[in-house]
């Protein structure tokens, strides 16, 4: 097999695809537009929602790209040789183009051709959807791949649990899946396949193909537009094709390893104590640097996404204390990720400055009580009767030394005890209620759907854009939404409070735009064009060359690819419900929409 740096393989990705004719696109932000089911972008196909549910994408029906993408459901296991919280998919994508018969000899050529990865085809194999009571047996697929030169054994077929992708929602778009594996060494025995754990398998790419509709009552119907989804991912394939055990041994963290060596006078690898540190610094750093970097400006807070990018820092800096890393170590190795990344994310140096100063003013926070909160933590656990760490401390430990709860649990669990969880939980919604201070505990970003009521509230975002714009300041640009049929929640930059008649004055601007019932203009044209007329380009690097503007008479101008309402007659009665703070500098709006 050949050998690979990660920008040779992303670029060895994207021009295979290219020459396939596809169009590629740029990364999209790690904050979900159109996905209110989660915090980040945790996979490819999020930003692609609408274009899979058919909308047209401007840049047309095949698209590649390297998607940037944030999971943290496994964030206590990120220390062993495998979990990482930040990571890079390879993607391709038919949006009622080709199909099956296409893109799994793509497949096949990409892996094996000597002129891409080269990987000997009796080393792959390969599993399809077996079928059940609900959808057949993928025999498609299977006679595909068999064609291309799989051997017959070495293609297997397996449950739904294993290889179905289901719609984004309860309902929608949906499909069987085809993964791709790289046999490691001869099975377990004779029931074993890509879905056991033995090792003998490792995953390397995956071909969702939808072509079923998963209806209200349940049923899967035909879908008229077919698409394919695929993912290959960097850092997993990268280790295949150099051998390297894991992620942290390629070249996407070489030379943050040798600064962390400088920084803290240890070695990587030295002990098995000091490389789960290390690993869980430089994954978190890493992750850290892309969060704060992100064109949607979200920084450290107490809720949402800013919890989340928060409880990465202070781990880190809790960590980086066991390995010796000293105070304003964290923006020092986020310094040789931005030069790592810059080349392909340029979003990062431009951002450089708010990615050390953050970390700089998190890092000096948490520092100043993590000492005290240690010794707090210590002295009260060898006092607890039995081994269940009690809700009320742990909330205390929050309250006052800033130990988010799961740091806590993590330490709790490293001596053997659990956290009472519930009594935590009571005590938060105590303090919220003295404090008369509420918290939403999910974020979402984007739209829930693409239903009628949830189209107009998205409309409506347009507007209230503009109005906050022309009320209080041209500087005033979006920072992120969340849009569902009930309600719409919108993040600005604004630096205090509205006052009440501002607030006032932004609602009758959007209601008089609503009585004048202007049209809604949607016109395709290259980025060059859309800021030449004084269009809003919120995320006009997303999309490519071509971009999707909406033009709502003379009073809005603005880059979009969601659904938009015919005329602004549609809306109904514009109302805020609330106007308050998000974040540092960030302001949040929810209003809704009467009849």
């Amino acid at each position: 097999m050949k050998n690979f740096t990660s920008d040779t393989l992303r670029e060895t990705f994207l021009k295979f695809f290219e020459s396939k004719g596809h169009k590629r696109i740029p990364s999209a932000s790690l904050i979900p537009e159109n996905d209110p089911t989660v915090l980040f972008t945790t996979a490819g196909m999020h930003p692609l929602v609408p274009y899979l549910l058919g909308e047209k994408h401007p840049a047309g029906k095949r698209l590649t790209d390297v998607q940037k993408c944030v999971r943290t459901g496994d964030i206590d296991e990120v220390g062993d040789d495998r979990h990482c919280t930040f990571f890079e998919m390879l993607g391709n994508w038919s949006l009622g183009d080709y199909f099956k018969k296409e893109m799994i000899p793509w497949s096949y050529e990409f892996l094996t051709s000597p002129e891409y990865l080269g990987i000997p085809s009796d080393s792959i194999a390969v599993s399809v959807f077996e079928g059940d009571a609900e959808v057949p047996r993928d025999e498609e697929a299977a006679r595909l791949w068999q064609e291309c030169g799989i051997r017959p054994e070495n293609i297997y077929y397996l449950p739904r649990s294993a290889n179905w992708w289901g719609p984004a929602g309860t309902t929608g778009p949906c499909g069987p899946d085809t993964e791709m594996h790289i046999i490691r060494k001869p099975k377990c025995g004779p029931d074993c396949s890509p879905a056991c754990n033995c090792g003998a398998f490792m995953e390397v790419w995956n071909d969702v193909f939808m072509q079923y509709n998963k209806t209200e009552s349940g049923a899967y119907e035909p879908l008229a537009q077919k698409n394919v989804d695929t993912g290959m991912g960097l850092e997993r394939t990268l280790c295949i094709m150099t051998g390297a055990k894991t992620v942290f041994d390629t070249d996407l963290f070489a030379s943050a390893v040798a600064r962390l060596n400088q920084l803290t006078g240890r070695t990587y690898g030295s002990d098995e104590e000091t490389t789960r540190a290390y690993r869980i610094v430089l994954d978190h750093t890493r992750t850290a640097t892309f969060l704060l970097g992100d064109v949607k400006g979200i920084v450290p807070s107490n809720t949402d996404q800013g919890y989340v990018l928060r409880r990465l820092i202070r781990r880190a800096v809790r960590y980086g204390k066991n390995i010796g890393l000293t105070a304003g170590g964290l923006g020092q190795l986020a310094a040789v990720f931005v030069e790592k990344y810059a080349a392909v994310y340029p979003e990062l140096k431009e951002n450089s400055a708010k990615i050390y100063a953050e970390l700089e003013a998190e890092e000096d926070k948490f520092s100043k009580t993590l000492e005290g909160g240690l010794k707090e933590f210590g002295k009260v656990i060898t006092h607890i009767p039995g081994k269940v760490f009690p809700g009320k401390t742990a909330f205390r430990l929050y309250d006052t030394f800033g130990f988010p709860f799961e740091m806590t649990k993590e330490l709790a669990e490293e001596q053997g005890f659990t956290v009472d969880r519930e009594g935590y939980e009571n005590a938060f919604r105590e303090h919220q209620a003295k404090s008369h201070a509420g918290s939403e505990q999910k974020f979402a970003c984007g739209l829930a759907d693409h239903k009628e009521e949830t189209t107009r509230l998205h409309t409506a975002t347009h507007l209230l854009h503009a109005a906050l714009r022309k009320v209080l300041s041209e500087d005033v640009a979006q920072k992120g939404s969340n849009i569902t049929e009930e309600r719409l929640r919108f993040d600005f930059n604004f630096p205090r409070p509205m006052t009440a008649e501002e607030i006032a004055e932004v609602e009758k601007t959007v209601n008089d735009v609503i009585a004048a019932d202007l049209p809604i203009v949607m016109k395709e044209m290259t980025v060059d064009e859309a800021r030449r007329e004084n269009f809003v380009g919120l995320f006009s690097d997303k999309y490519g060359d071509v971009v999707k503007t909406y033009a709502i008479g003379d009073f809005s101008k603005e880059i979009c690819g969601g659904p938009h309402a015919a005329s602004t007659g549609e809306l109904g009665h514009f109302r805020i419900v609330k106007e308050q703070s998000s974040s540092a500098g960030i302001r949040r709006i929810k209003a809704v929409l009467e009849k």
